[in-house]
């Protein structure tokens, strides 16, 4: 029996599979897409122990005993910034992308510190998108940094 912990709840699986194929075909988790399936597209992407990750690559028995946290996982808080901040930026056409995009995100501003915009684009730099272009992203992402570090310094 394999136990992991996802969106701070213990499941368990009784095969090996990928954690792709976990969270959307027994957890129901749709903001984990399967856009390549090789790790090469970013939409899968995932929080393991607060690192992104590409959920298409590793096995569940890889990531027992470690937090995983999916974009249905963040507080509603963070959904309604990110919400806010991707539609206002223009940067959700088709959306597919987007829950990956916003996980990277996350583990981004966690760090609570300022980047540059050519430093965002570089850490973003692992997401396919076909429909925003990447400028809508990348101001949607600053976006949401400024606030966050706004919101930090008025504490």
């Amino acid at each position: 029996m394999i136990k992991v912990l996802v969106n701070g709840k213990t499941y368990e699986a009784e095969k090996d599979k990928k954690l792709m194929r976990f969270l959307r075909d027994d957890l129901h988790l749709t903001s984990v897409k399967d856009g390549c399936s090789q790790g090469a597209c970013g939409t899968c992407t995932v929080l393991v122990d607060g690192k992104t990750t590409r959920a298409c690559i590793p096995m569940l028995s890889k990531v027992e005993g470690k937090e995983i946290v999916t974009a249905e996982g963040l507080s509603e808080r963070e959904k309604e910034v990110y919400s806010y901040a991707f539609a206002t930026a223009g940067a959700v056409q088709c959306g597919f992308c987007t829950p990956g995009v916003i996980m990277s995100a996350v583990e981004i501003l966690e760090s609570g510190k300022e980047y540059s915009r050519d430093e965002l684009r570089k850490l973003l730099s692992g997401h396919l998108c076909r429909c925003t272009g990447y400028e809508n992203i990348l101001n949607a992402v600053e976006k949401t940094m400024k606030k966050r570090l706004g919101e930090k310094r008025q504490d």
